[in-house]
Parts: C-alpha cells; sequence; structure tokens
C-alpha cells in the first residue's frame, strides 16, 4: 500500500485495506465477487492523469467511480485499475452567470446546499449520497426534472482525462462528439471527466411534498387513476406511487402516492396538486398528508433514510412503458404479491417527457417509469428474492420500451439504454477516443444493428 496525502492512496491487491478499498466505494453492501488488480483513490485532477497514463503503460483496463451508488456496481471488475473520484469534491459558484462548476465526487446534497446559499437551483439526484458525476453521466433523473431538463442537458461542458492521459475540454463545439457522447453514455464512457460545468436555474419559491396512502389491496383502482391522470399533471410535479412493504404511518404493505412540487407560490403549488385532493379514489386512501412546505435536503435525506437503507444488499431493474397501465395489472399484483420485505419497494413515476431534447447521447425514455429495488437485511435470505426484480422485468418485457441506465442491471438482463442510431454514434465516438479499449463499457448491453458489443 502506498500512503501519502500529497499524492492519494493507491491499494493493490493483497495489501492492507485492499478489500475496503474496493468494497468501500459501494453503496449496496453485496460482494459481486469481482477484484481489481489495484485501487487509486486519486485526490486531485493530476492524479487522476498519472494513474490514467500509469494504466496506459502497463496494459490496464479503468472503471471508475464517483458515489458509488451504482446498483450493479459497474466500477467494480476484474482485474485492471479501479478509480476511485470520490475526492474530487470542489464546488464552484458564479452567483452572477447562475453557473457552476463541479467535481464528480461531489454528492447531491452538498450541491444542493451549496446553490441554496445564492438562491439557485440544480436539479440534483433524489438522494443526498449520490456521486454527482455518476448521475449527469448517465442521464440524471433529478428534482424538478420534468421541468428543467435531465441532469446531463443542464451540463454545458466537461474537462476530461481521456485514455492516453491528455485533459481537454468538450463542449457543443469543442471535442462536441465527446460532449455528446458524456450526456448519456453512463458507466460506459470512454474517459475521466474530472470537472463539469453546469448550467443553474432560479431557486424555486415554494418546495413542499401532499401524499396519500392506500392499502395494498386498492392496487389496481389507484393504478388505473394514476396512469389516467398522470399526462394532465403540471411537469412542475413529481407524481409517483411507492409500493412498500412498510408504508408510511400505517406500517402495513400499501401505496404510498407522492406528489413533491416545486412551484412560484403556495397557492400555486395547491392548485398543482388539487388533482390528488379531489381524485376519484381518494375515498379509499387510508392516510391523507396535506400540502406542505419541505426543504429540498430534508427530502432528500428523509428518503434516503426510509427507502434507501445502508448495510443493506441492493439490486435493481427498471423499464419504460408507454401502453395504458391495464394490461399490465395482474403482473403489477404478482409483483406486490412477491415483494420482498422492507426496504425493497416499486417505483412507478409518471415521467410524459417534453416533445424534443438537445441531441445527446441520452434517448430513450417514455410515458411512465417502472422500478424495482430488492434492499436485503443482514438476517433476509439471499437466495429467495435475488431475482425479484429481474426476474419479474424479464415478464414484463413485452411492454417495455427500453431502460434507463440509473436502475440498471445490464450484467444479468441487457436491455436498450439508447436508440440504435446513438448506439452507433457511441461506438464511433469510443473507436477515435479509446482505440484500445482503455475503459470498461457497460457489463452488458444489447448490440446496436451493424455494431459489435
Amino acid at each position: 500500500m502506498h500512503k501519502n496525502p500529497t499524492q492519494g492512496r493507491v491499494f493493490r491487491a493483497g495489501d492492507a485495506g485492499f478489500e475496503e478499498a474496493v468494497l468501500g466505494t459501494s453503496f449496496t453492501v453485496r460482494d459481486p465477487g469481482r477484484r481489481p488488480d489495484i485501487v487509486v483513490q486519486a485526490n486531485d485532477v493530476y492524479e487522476v492523469i498519472a494513474a490514467v497514463r500509469q494504466a496506459a503503460q502497463d496494459g490496464m483496463r479503468i472503471g471508475m467511480c464517483s458515489g458509488g451508488h451504482s446498483w450493479a456496481q459497474n466500477h467494480i471488475r476484474d482485474g485492471g485499475l479501479m478509480l476511485d473520484l470520490s475526492r474530487l469534491k470542489r464546488i464552484e459558484i458564479n452567483p452572477s452567470k447562475a453557473t457552476a462548476i463541479i467535481g464528480p465526487g461531489v454528492l447531491a446534497g452538498e450541491l444542493n446546499a451549496a446553490a441554496v446559499k445564492h438562491r439557485l437551483f440544480f436539479p440534483t439526484a433524489h438522494a443526498y449520497t449520490v456521486g454527482m458525476g455518476g448521475f449527469l453521466l448517465q442521464g440524471g433523473f433529478g428534482w424538478n426534472s420534468r421541468a428543467l431538463g435531465m441532469g446531463c442537458q443542464n451540463v454545458t461542458g466537461i474537462d476530461v482525462v481521456l485514455a492516453d492521459g491528455s485533459l481537454v475540454h468538450a463542449n457543443e463545439r469543442e471535442h462536441a462528439d465527446l460532449f455528446w457522447s458524456a450526456r448519456g453514455a453512463g458507466p460506459g464512457f470512454f474517459g475521466v471527466v474530472v470537472r463539469f460545468h453546469l448550467q443553474l436555474h432560479r431557486r424555486p419559491r415554494f418546495i413542499g411534498l401532499k401524499s396519500q396512502v392506500f392499502r395494498i389491496k386498492h392496487l389496481e383502482e389507484v393504478m388505473r387513476w394514476a396512469d389516467n391522470i398522470g399526462p394532465q399533471v403540471s411537469p412542475q410535479v413529481e407524481f409517483q406511487i411507492v409500493m412498500n412493504p412498510k408504508a408510511l404511518l400505517i406500517n402495513a404493505h400499501g401505496l404510498e402516492v407522492i406528489a413533491p412540487v416545486m412551484a412560484d407560490s403556495w397557492s400555486q403549488a395547491r392548485e398543482m396538486v388539487d388533482f390528488m385532493t379531489h381524485s376519484p379514489v381518494r375515498h379509499l386512501a387510508s392516510l391523507h398528508l396535506p400540502l406542505v412546505p419541505m426543504s429540498l435536503e430534508f427530502m432528500m435525506k428523509t428518503g434516503e433514510k426510509t427507502l434507501f437503507l445502508s448495510n443493506t444488499r441492493w439490486s435493481a431493474d427498471n423499464m419504460w412503458m408507454n401502453d395504458p397501465i391495464e394490461p399490465l395489472l395482474p403482473a403489477i399484483r404478482q409483483i406486490a404479491d412477491t415483494q420482498p420485505p422492507h426496504p425493497s419497494h416499486v417505483l412507478w413515476l409518471n415521467w410524459n417527457p417534453p416533445a424534443s431534447r438537445p441531441d445527446m447521447a441520452f434517448s430513450v425514455e417514455n410515458r411512465t417509469y417502472l422500478a424495482l429495488y430488492c434492499g436485503l437485511g443482514k438476517h433476509v435470505d439471499e437466495a429467495a428474492h435475488v431475482n425479484w426484480a429481474t426476474d419479474h422485468m424479464k415478464s414484463l418485457a413485452p411492454w417495455s420500451r427500453g431502460i434507463q441506465l440509473a436502475d440498471e442491471n445490464l450484467a444479468r438482463r441487457p436491455a436498450k439504454f439508447v436508440s440504435d442510431a446513438n448506439m452507433l454514434r457511441l461506438d464511433q465516438a469510443r473507436a477515435k477516443y479509446d482505440p484500445q479499449g482503455r475503459f470498461h463499457p457497460w457489463m452488458g448491453r444489447l448490440p446496436a444493428p451493424g455494431a459489435s458489443a
């Protein structure tokens, strides 16, 4: 083990602390069984450059992580070098231009806290401890993204260490194909982004939450209503349903209907969530919570403490849907009937994307989103539940329009996450910027027509 506070820490297989350095990069405590040959905990851009150059000299492949929230632990690979970027945490905000420059290791909650001081806003990840590096590369389904766009859509430039160790800046004019790729390639990106240049927004004057809780016996009625009303809901409302074995305050299997809202005023927010107040299923609810002002930080931390628990073996899978919910209801009921214990949960999200996006690698999204999160505590039998998320997603394949990379499980179930045309463009850009295949691609993928995986 090499230990020098000015040069970072390097752990090689067999060193004291190597196992902790590998597994400590992961939010889930599941051990994937894979191990790199070396872990580099970089403290700055110069150490990143040195690590990439050394890997090139030694003929090693590179995996990397920022916050470690990858459910599939894509960054932990067999052999090669694992680059831990979690210490690159600098945040620079220009209030007059409403811009920011951040390191990949900045946590979502840290960026939000910095922006609050200037009454500015960025569509950060929903959980406080998500690293912004991975979040932005995979697309970035963030707070208020229905109104402000994906996180990656609000990236205006990147500073990237390429496979040969050179440092370049990429935006819409310089290295445009590299910039295009970074906005949606996710864990298959072929460079190390050491700085993200961001466009910030005016902070909403009102941030709050309205919720209702239904027992699981009402699943079909609630899902039909939500699917029907979804297209009418304001983009400033993140209308969603969480299927939770320990639903809020009833402590029983149920559906938490949640509507975070970001508006110019409390009265405007009330109008935006009025669809819940006067819904035809409201009388079935076991619990009604009125619209309550709530800080974004509180929502981020609360969600993490109640749903995304640490010291848990996590796996996930997901799909985009465009069809009406009715034909899927028997399969969704089966998901509920086989759901593992808390904190395992199911998310149905009303998305209804805009008609167009900027030209970027990110290119698969649809009307609604379904994700399954299997979270197993210390004493829960893994064999009984480990296939729950992926097996149910396989059964729903006829209705799937693809997946999003935030909740991917590509190693176990390859699925489309960008359009065929965009996958071809990604392959071409990879061949240009990483001709030796220095950076690990996705652990699994469906090849685009005419391309090799």
